[in-house]
């Protein structure tokens, strides 16, 4: 049996990308397998470094895409305004239509039996032996702390949404779908059929437009009535961290963070723009959450290369100035 970690990207998440991997080796093991599923063809950069590194790979096989594009396509045109609605918004097809490539993890031509996807902007900071450990006796399981905010994976305006699932399962099973754990194999094509004719018959309503694809594992997964372990419910209180940079008491020792006495597993920068992560490797002296650790995990390798800043760091949510908020009203800036 192969256990092996996946993560998507393409070179404009190039640093954290390097960044992931580097933490990868350094927590979990140099021959510890990956695999880089590609988001799209921008991946000069990608490749170039996969090729530095002997275990990691490349998923980049259209015929492994195809029938889960497929799948997103036929969900959604059962939806009763989601493809209008994108196309409205100029928006050619399914919204963020590229993030299902993250399904390829599930296909039975992929290369690991059972796996973890953690996105592109997370770092393993811990041993994922307890993901793998918790799916000798589940289908998927999950990490995190999304039960607390079912509105970003369902509709909860919908009526239906009680009818399909019940409460207890809302508040306890739901996940963030930037970090997961399962088994190839789990959604076969007819599984998969069978659960665009439940969306058909009217379950639509009950996804969520705004983030498609962690709206549409939710439901595959709920749906198929698959066993769910949630590590921050089930593991012992002092075992359990989270894992968010919206959390700001974390300490860092040695590299890894810490939640109080629990070591985290992972670290997702989740809400931080990609580009801030590009700004921030070219020298601009941005002030990102938790910048030390990541900046220590993507020049691990080369730490003559990490940037040294002098003065005072930048807030990267700061409003913008004057200046700018009047050029972009004018259309002089995007």
């Amino acid at each position: 049996m192969i256990d092996g970690i996946y993560t998507l990207a393409n070179d404009a998440v190039y640093d954290q990308l390097v960044a992931l991997l580097n933490s990868i080796e350094a927590n979990a093991g140099a021959d510890f397998p990956v695999c880089v599923i590609a988001y799209d063809d921008n991946l000069d950069r990608v490749r170039a470094e996969i090729a530095n590194r002997k275990n990691v790979s490349l998923m980049n096989d259209p015929v492994i895409f195809a029938p889960w594009k497929d799948f997103s396509t036929q969900v959604w045109k059962t939806h009763p305004f989601a493809m209008q609605q994108w196309q409205e918004q100029g928006i050619d097809g399914v919204y963020r239509i590229h993030c299902n490539h993250r399904y390829a993890a599930f296909d039975p031509a992929a290369p690991f039996d059972r796996f973890i996807y953690l996105d592109a902007d997370t770092l393993l900071l811990g041993s994922p032996d307890v993901f793998f450990k918790a799916l000798d006796h589940a289908d998927f399981v999950t990490y995190d702390f999304q039960h607390k905010d079912p509105g970003h994976i369902f509709n909860l305006d919908s009526p239906k949404l009680l009818d399909v699932f019940n409460a207890s399962r809302l508040t306890s099973d739901i996940f963030c779908s930037g970090c997961f754990a399962s088994k190839r194999g789990t959604f076969a094509p007819e599984r998969r059929a069978w659960l665009v004719e439940r969306l058909a018959e009217g379950e639509a309503e009950i996804l969520y437009l705004n983030a498609p694809n962690q709206s549409v594992l939710n439901y595959m997964t709920l749906r198929s009535s698959l066993s769910i372990h949630n590590l921050a419910l089930h593991l012992p209180e002092g075992e359990r961290a989270g894992n968010s940079v919206t959390s700001r008491h974390f300490e860092e020792r040695n590299h890894v963070l810490y939640d109080k006495k629990a070591r985290l597993t992972y670290l997702h920068y989740i809400g931080v723009s990609s580009k801030l992560f590009t700004r921030l490797c070219a020298g601009e002296n941005l002030e990102l959450p938790y910048r030390d650790i990541f900046l220590h995990y993507r020049y691990l390798h080369t730490p003559e290369a990490r940037p040294q800043f002098t003065g005072k760091p930048i807030p990267y949510n700061q409003p913008p100035s004057l200046t700018t908020r009047v050029l972009k009203k004018i259309g002089l800036k995007s």
